[in-house]
């Protein structure tokens, strides 16, 4: 009796355990030899995203704001997994990186350029972040990881980014959480060495700043979204990047601060105009991936992926 008990709750209790593990921080894959993106689970919830203000600055008003669980990098990406990107990825075949409606709009000149320098400017690579991509090359590294895994990856949204990073190190001493103008000796600094945030996020604040998903509008907080808010455009510029960087003043690193980038980052592209340049002058601007928990539709993917439908 008790054998045909046990045979039934065995294959249940491998049910409900697989259930639950769905919810827990995991490691993603990526090489046979122990490469990997770490992976933190964040619980949905409700936050307040900016901040009140007297003036009329680009986080005001506040907002009252719902967000869906997803998973977020510990870490932001490194040189050694965005140098996997670049390996497997030939960066000279714009066919490589395009569905055939886009490789018809662009001329032969207008594939992804291999950098012709160290992209690292010298500050280091392996487990130091990734940087100089452009947000396109940023959302183009997450539909490749998507193919790669079998699962779905993308960049944060802002709201989505700003939930993850939370507000309590806006008023403890920044220095503990982040490289900064004050303490990076002017250049970014390995992954994970300062004190990680209560989901166990390191980074977040400082070393290199992050791109999102969004567009940025400076009045987007007056339209009150409410639930998964996300500013979607075809425009290159200018995309919302969060969290600030080795050099900024400690005092810039607030979970609400926006920045935005700008056409002068790809003032090194040797092909202007008619170029797809990948890089950028940005040696403070990385990124950190994220893996939604829920179903996000084939044409929010696309969005997500910078495809024009």
């Amino acid at each position: 009796m008790n054998t045909i008990i046990n045979f039934f709750l065995f294959p249940i209790f491998l049910t409900l355990q697989d259930l639950s593990s769905k919810k827990n921080n995991f490691d993603q894959k990526l090489t046979d030899e122990g490469l990997s993106i770490q992976m933190v689970y964040i619980p949905e919830g409700k936050f307040r995203m900016g901040k009140d203000t007297l003036n009329s600055l680009d986080y005001s008003p506040s907002n009252e704001v719902e967000i869906s669980s997803f998973w977020i990098s510990k870490f932001e990406i490194t040189w050694d997994i965005y140098q996997l990107f670049m390996d497997q990825s030939d960066f000279d075949d714009k066919n490589n990186f395009f569905r055939g409606d886009l490789v018809d709009k662009i001329d032969g000149l207008s594939g992804p350029t291999t950098p012709y320098i160290d992209m690292s400017f010298g500050m280091g690579k392996n487990n130091f972040p990734a940087v100089n991509m452009t947000h396109f090359a940023a959302s183009k590294f997450c539909e490749w990881l998507s193919s790669k895994t079998g699962f779905y990856y993308r960049l944060p949204t802002e709201a989505e980014w700003e939930y993850a990073c939370s507000d309590e190190m806006d008023n403890l001493k920044i220095d503990n959480f982040s490289w900064n103008r004050h303490n990076s000796d002017q250049k970014y600094q390995m992954v994970g060495q300062k004190k990680s945030n209560i989901y166990g996020l390191h980074d977040m604040l400082g070393n290199v700043a992050e791109w999102t998903s969004d567009i940025y509008n400076k009045d987007v907080y007056r339209k009150k979204r409410r639930k998964n808010p996300f500013e979607s455009g075809e425009n290159k510029y200018p995309r919302v990047i969060r969290g600030g960087s080795w050099d900024d003043e400690p005092s810039n690193l607030k979970s609400y601060y926006r920045s935005f980038s700008s056409k002068e980052l790809q003032k090194r592209d040797p092909q202007i105009p008619k170029s797809l340049w990948w890089n950028t002058d940005a040696p403070h601007i990385g990124f950190r991936i994220v893996r939604p928990y829920n179903k996000e539709s084939q044409k929010l993917k696309n969005m997500f992926w910078n495809y024009s439908d």
